[in-house]
């Protein structure tokens, strides 16, 4: 019996965690009642649990046989604060969190694995199950890694996935390289001077100013950036003034930049910087940048990558797998870890629906045996 047939048969009981965690939704880093719930279930299946990695994250650690390696397994557990619009009848109930992103379906197909793995234990070595907070733009990964994640739990390799909108439900993906963009957040406060909307010669227009440098930073990519390195500025705010006749003495430009290297991202910086500064100069304001990593871009190693191949092609067939998907401008917080150790980013089908972040997605419970499935596969290949 394969992984996805054994796993299948608590689907029901799966099923139900994930719509739990789905109607008690939590913000990153902030997961108290998801980590108890995770950690206290793990117990119950005679795992080794530790708690509070990076203030809310779970490590689970199960041991099996003689073997000297071991596997990391993550999965991430925060939502996003937006409403949902959904009818579910397990909806969230909290106001303005949703689980958007599909994260209560990754913890449970973690979860689901590590019942499995602890039950047929057809495996030498040592299995960490990461139950990650954090991961939307909060510094999860980053809080785990000063936590002294690696250290406490040394993996030789280390796995990590995503649901995926438009792949059909029993597939998966992967690709060898750069599989996401790294992401950074920005924030220009530009000073001028502020006057009556009457008297503009009094003022120095910070304004105008924010304007004229919101059209500039769309010269990086184009200019500054090589073209064939793919790059992305944003900018997504804009924001000044709060009355028809007052010119204000500031304005703020806000938005994020993509790449997939992160020599692009020091480019990206420095002619930010430098445009930030000597536009501001021209209109007579002063400019200062805020620039913030907040993830790395999401780079798969070769083998866990073909790993992963290897144990999708025994589990779904050749057919239902893919390596020819194009890397994407979304980014992943688990790239930091993978800058730590080897691993891959592997995808598993959501089938048709709204993407994530869109206040009407909606996880699909058939998957969970397919993701959880691949954990477990994964495992007792490379743990053979």
């Amino acid at each position: 019996m394969s992984p996805i047939e054994a796993i299948r048969r608590d689907h029901a009981a799966l099923a139900a965690i994930r719509r739990d965690l789905h109607a008690h939704p939590e913000l990153g880093l902030e997961e108290h009642r998801t980590a108890d719930l995770v950690a206290r279930t793990l117990e119950q299946w005679g795992i080794e649990v530790h708690r509070g990695i990076g203030r809310t994250g779970v490590v689970g650690v199960l041991r099996s046989g003689n073997g000297n390696r071991a596997l990391g397994l993550r999965a991430d557990m925060d939502a996003l604060p937006m409403e949902e619009m959904t009818d579910l009848p397990f909806r969230s109930t909290v106001p303005g969190v949703m689980h958007a992103c599909g994260h209560d379906g990754h913890t449970t197909m973690l979860l689901g694995a590590a019942k499995y793995l602890a039950e047929t234990r057809r495996f030498s070595g040592t299995v960490h199950f990461i139950f990650q907070p954090g991961e939307e733009g909060c510094g999860g990964a980053l809080a785990m890694l000063e936590d002294g994640l690696f250290e406490r739990f040394p993996c030789d390799v280390i796995y990590g996935l995503h649901n995926r909108t438009g792949m059909e439900i029993g597939t998966v993906a992967v690709r060898d390289g750069v599989a996401m963009a790294g992401g950074a957040f920005f924030d220009i406060a530009v000073t001028g001077k502020g006057s009556h909307g009457a008297r503009p010669e009094m003022s120095i227009d910070p304004v105008l100013t924010a304007c004229h440098l919101a059209t500039a930073l769309q010269s990086i990519v184009s200019r500054n950036v090589n073209p064939r390195d793919p790059a992305v500025v944003s900018v997504t705010k804009v924001a000044g003034g709060d009355a028809y006749n007052v010119i204000p003495h500031s304005a703020t430009i806000s938005g994020t930049a993509r790449f997939f290297a992160r020599e692009v991202a020091e480019q990206i910086e420095v002619a930010m910087r430098r445009l930030a500064e000597g536009v501001a100069a021209g209109f007579g304001a002063t400019a200062e940048l805020d620039w913030r990593l907040i993830f790395a871009p999401t780079v798969n190693a070769k083998e866990p990558a073909e790993a992963v191949r290897k144990a999708a092609v025994s589990l779904v067939g050749a057919d239902r797998f893919a390596s020819d998907k194009p890397p994407v401008m979304g980014s992943e917080d688990f790239a930091f870890m993978l800058e730590k150790v080897p691993g891959a980013y592997f995808n598993v089908g959501n089938g048709p629906g709204f993407a994530p972040h869109h206040p009407g997605y909606m996880f699909n419970d058939d998957a969970i045996p397919y993701g959880a499935g691949m954990f477990a596969q994964i495992v007792e290949q490379e743990l053979a």
